[in-house]
């Protein structure tokens, strides 16, 4: 698995407090089956000090860690940031900021978790304008996309890519976050799913028990590894394999249909 979404580096924002949690995490994503992960701290106004050169510097430190422990992770920088703040920054910093660093080609666009998206969509046209792709983070979570999908759909539509949380699809942040984030795969609306992982134990950073419990496991391949691969590295979005129907109420089973 490569995952596009994490809090690794420690210190930094509400991920790990210190190295020793850095380390319990990749321990813990290795050994669920993830190769590689994009550090992606918050960007926001929340945590003013991160900006790319502070991240890569907590990549490069985290990946002589990783190497004296022998814990095979690579890692990749990024950032996860807030639409309040990608309008203040440079084009040389958003560049930087790109998941997988100035080679790649999409910003990792954090979705409101408040119950107003307006003005969303007229920055995340102006951050395409300036050339940069979109990868949208948990939009399932998204209070003004659960009351107004078509608002998300005319996201996708244009070109961006959305990226469901592994937790959503086995209901650690709910019920209608879960039926929500699985309606946009089984949709079609979103591409990748990856962890968001903020610690080993709470919000962990496994990818592929989430998706094989919530049936998603012959799809596994291309939400969290294929499609990931081609936002790293700038390539076309490989064609998506058919998603699992959605599963029936026991009266409809009843009745056949």
């Amino acid at each position: 698995m490569i995952d596009l979404h994490s809090h690794i580096l420690p210190g930094i924002d509400d991920g790990p407090a210190d190295q020793e949690g850095s380390l319990a995490l990749a321990r813990a994503a290795v050994a669920s089956g993830t190769v590689a992960m994009v550090a992606t701290p918050h960007v926001s106004w929340h945590y003013p000090a991160n900006t790319a050169a502070r991240i890569a510097e907590g990549v490069a430190d985290l990946r002589v860690v990783l190497a004296r422990e022998e814990i095979p992770l690579r890692l990749h920088t990024g950032a996860e940031i807030a639409m309040t703040r990608a309008a203040e920054l440079s084009e040389d910093e958003l560049v930087a900021l790109r998941l997988g660093g100035p080679e790649g080609t999409h910003l990792l666009v954090e979705c409101p978790l408040s119950t107003t998206a307006a003005g969303f969509d007229a920055l995340l046209a102006l951050l395409r304008a300036r050339g940069h792709e979109i990868l949208l983070a948990h939009p399932e979570r998204c209070p003004a996309f659960q009351r107004d999908p078509s608002a998300y759909e005319r996201l996708i539509a244009q070109g961006m890519l959305g990226q469901v949380t592994a937790g959503s699809l086995v209901g650690r942040f709910g019920r209608s976050v879960q039926q929500f984030g699985d309606r946009l795969l089984r949709d079609g609306l979103a591409q990748v799913v990856a962890s968001d992982t903020h610690s080993a134990e709470q919000r962990p950073p496994s990818i592929r028990p989430e998706l094989m419990k919530a049936g998603y496991g012959a799809q596994a391949e291309w939400l969290a590894h294929d499609v990931p691969h081609a936002v790293l590295t700038g390539t076309p979005v490989p064609v998506a394999p058919p998603m699992p129907r959605p599963k029936r109420s026991g009266v409809a089973r009843l009745l056949g249909r």
